[in-house]
């Protein structure tokens, strides 16, 4: 189905050497964030490349890249999908490419394009995810905060990741995460194949909730960050009512799915887990 979901996948300044990391950017209609995003990453410090996975953006995103990709100082991927599929799906066609195709990154990268996850966190999350194996960029520790949203967002989404938390901790009491739907994550690649060895399901904000929680069965809860998260400037939010409704059944399918004990999944192994 892969295969079936992507158009085409073209690479610029690959000449320049690999990155010991690379940042997943899904997008669907960022054609006014994309290029000063990707501005933004590439400007780090940090030996990055950035896989653009657009998802048939109407608005011409994916030419945006194609534009700016060459001047660049990193290597730039951009995957052209077919059409709307989800944020899931999408990630999880990213990953998969990543992995068949370039899998010397140590670390992996999720992060929003719509500068609602300031790139200058990176580095301290990347350090996280080195030590704990996943790192999220959370807005419910402490020390986390969603400044430009008003009381009826912060209480959906509050209210969300509570019910998520709640829910799963029914069939674990010991899990620890508080920003469940969270976006800004950043992998150590060996923990990360072995999450996508399960069976992670998920198209919308719950695959986020999904991706987490498995890392948590196999022995790796993620380590929350605080981030200060800014709303959006340009473009609209993807939130809509089946996500939503996905959201609500997603902990109960999660608690059921991986209910038997830590030993019937696949770990990875001491060799991964060193490098």
């Amino acid at each position: 189905m892969t295969d079936v979901r992507v158009a085409s996948v073209t690479t610029w300044n690959d000449r320049l050497p690999q990155g010991r990391a690379v940042v997943i950017v899904p997008t669907y209609n960022e054609r006014g964030n994309i290029e000063r995003l990707l501005t933004a990453l590439t400007g780090l410090e940090i030996p990055a490349d950035v896989l653009v996975a657009d998802d048939g953006s109407p608005d011409g995103t994916a030419d945006a890249v194609e534009r700016l990709a060459p001047s660049l100082p990193r290597r730039i991927i951009l995957m052209r999908r077919t059409g709307k599929y989800g944020l899931g799906r999408c990630y999880l066609d990213a990953f998969a490419w990543v992995q068949e195709h370039a899998p010397g990154y140590g670390i992996v990268i999720q992060t929003d394009a719509d500068f609602s996850h300031d790139p200058e966190m990176l580095p301290l999350l990347i350090e996280r995810a080195r030590t704990y194996g996943v790192a999220v960029g959370s807005r419910y520790v402490q020390g986390g905060s969603t400044p430009d949203w008003d009381h009826r967002r912060v209480l959906l989404s509050r209210g969300g990741n509570l019910y998520a938390r709640t829910v799963l901790r029914l069939f674990y009491p010991s899990y620890p995460v508080r920003d469940n739907t969270a976006g800004f994550i950043v992998w150590r690649a060996d923990v990360l194949r072995s999450v996508l060895k399960q069976p992670v399901m998920g198209d919308g904000y719950s695959f986020l909730t999904a991706l987490k929680f498995v890392a948590f069965r196999l022995g790796f809860p993620a380590i929350e960050v605080p981030i200060v998260f800014r709303d959006r400037t340009l473009g609209a939010s993807k939130l809509n009512k089946r996500i939503i409704l996905e959201a609500v059944g997603m902990p109960w399918r999660l608690g059921w799915k991986f209910r038997k004990p830590l030993t019937a999944y696949e770990r990875p192994t001491t060799d991964e887990t060193t490098q």
